[in-house]
């Protein structure tokens, strides 16, 4: 389960049709008016059947009072760093800090270049971009003493006077798919704004895509925490399933959900010019997958916290190995340990995952397991599972108390210990994973959301 700590927002993805502006202003509207977070455009600045993205973005700026605006992406080789960068400060500071920056380092080359653009190889477009981005931040931190001063291959800012300073901070979202933007967007950027329709093996391809992402920004000191993780969805409500997110908006929940479970996906947004496919997004699926993503959270909230325990019993481990801490003092410290304590009988488990769900609404220990059970015969197999696996963890942390007696009695081998703590660490790891993965979505979907029962 991944979690990155970001809130889950929800946008709409809006064809900029010059033959209909209008419709084109009211569809943004509509996409406030419905509870949407964010309204997003298509940019092709080469494209004479759309209207410009920047002019439109600033007159729904003023069309609209609370729904955050985006390019979705702006074509950076069409648009010159220090004048975006301005552009997006002053559109903040008139619509109140409403503004984001969406950004792509570039495709349809022969348009662009048609357009007066330079056309750039892959690799020079990611250095292009890399570039812009400096620039652009040093633009906006009027903080800074002096003149901007970035001399790069492809754009060189040297003695521009910084700001203005957008009204709040605004985010740096990128368009990436490859390795080398992947890393630049965990070096560089605030989001990574890819579309699921461009990606061939679908959700499949998240956590290999993701893990570029973390890639950039570990080899740069960042938190990969600190990269909120976007999504562009399209897809159609109906009454039956024809496929992922293709079918009713209960089935529409359940994806987005495990998206932001599995994959870290925190922002979703809608590529349609269907007013009725927007409303249902804002109003049916969007509130429900808040829903579904918190119950799944508290549950996690109670395995992170065991997964801090294994880390400590680890850590012990190498403490004892050390001869900074005795085997009777690591047996004691095991003792007074969640894990430790519980028994991981069913009853004991409900007792710790309801006190965080339900807040204090005193849920009787053993009923979570036994209404999954008479909710959804289909989960028996499952449940069956998790129990079996509750006695065997159970007889593993045991072991690893018996391994620190038998250490009492033969000092120095670390053996019995050692593999103690590893079949530890392997079977709980696995077990917490495979609960997530199976009941965070019946949990809430049959009547466990927090603040419910």
């Amino acid at each position: 389960m991944t979690d990155h700590g970001h809130e889950l927002t929800f946008g709409g993805f809006l064809t900029p049709a010059a033959g209909q502006p209008d419709q084109v202003v009211a569809l943004a509207r509509l996409c406030e008016q419905v509870g949407l977070d964010l309204v997003t455009f298509q940019d092709h600045p080469y494209q004479p059947g759309f209207l410009d993205t920047w002019t439109l973005m600033s007159y729904v700026g003023a069309a609209t009072e609370r729904i955050r605006l985006a390019g979705n992406v702006l074509n950076l080789p069409l648009r010159q760093p220090v004048v975006l960068a301005r552009s997006i400060a002053s559109l903040d500071l008139l619509t109140g800090g409403r503004v984001e920056l969406g950004l792509g380092a570039g495709a349809f080359w022969d348009a662009i270049e048609a357009t007066g653009g330079r056309r750039l190889s892959p690799g020079a477009a990611v250095e292009a971009l890399d570039e812009a981005i400096r620039v652009i931040r040093e633009v906006w931190d009027t903080d800074r003493r002096g003149m901007i001063r970035v001399d790069g291959e492809h754009y060189r800012v040297v003695g521009a006077k910084r700001g203005p300073a957008p009204a709040h901070p605004v985010g740096i979202w990128v368009g990436a798919y490859k390795p080398r933007m992947l890393r630049l967007v965990g070096r560089a950027a605030d989001g990574w704004l890819p579309s699921l329709s461009y990606l061939p093996k679908g959700p499949d391809e998240l956590p290999a895509l993701n893990a570029l992402v973390d890639e950039g920004a570990q080899a740069a000191g960042r938190d990969p925490a600190a990269i909120r993780r976007m999504l562009n969805v399209t897809g159609t409500f109906a009454r039956s399933s024809a496929g992922f997110l293709a079918g009713p908006p209960e089935q529409w929940v359940e994806e987005l959900a495990g998206l932001t479970l599995e994959h870290g996906i925190t922002t979703f947004i809608l590529g349609s010019d269907e007013p009725r496919a927007i409303q249902i997004f804002g109003q049916e699926v969007a509130p429900a997958v808040r829903e579904l993503v918190a119950a799944g959270q508290h549950l996690v909230d109670v395995h992170d916290h065991l997964r801090q325990e294994l880390a400590q019993v680890r850590d012990l481990l190498e403490q004892v190995k050390q001869g900074s801490v005795t085997p009777g003092r690591a047996r004691a410290a095991l003792n007074e340990m969640t894990m430790r304590q519980n028994n991981w009988t069913l009853g004991a488990y409900c007792a710790a995952y309801c006190t965080m769900v339900t807040q204090h609404h005193g849920l009787e220990d053993a009923s979570i397991f036994p209404h999954l059970r008479r909710s959804e015969a289909g989960l028996a197999a499952v449940l069956d599972r998790l129990e079996e696996e509750h006695v065997v963890i159970h007889g593993v942390v045991e072991s690893v108390d018996r391994a620190l007696v038998e250490l009492v009695r033969r000092p120095g081998d670390f053996t019995g210990l050692q593999e103690a703590v590893d079949l530890l660490t392997d079977t709980l790891l696995s077990h917490l994973s495979y609960e997530e993965h199976q009941i965070v979505e019946p949990l809430a979907r049959h009547g466990f959301f927090p603040g419910q029962l």
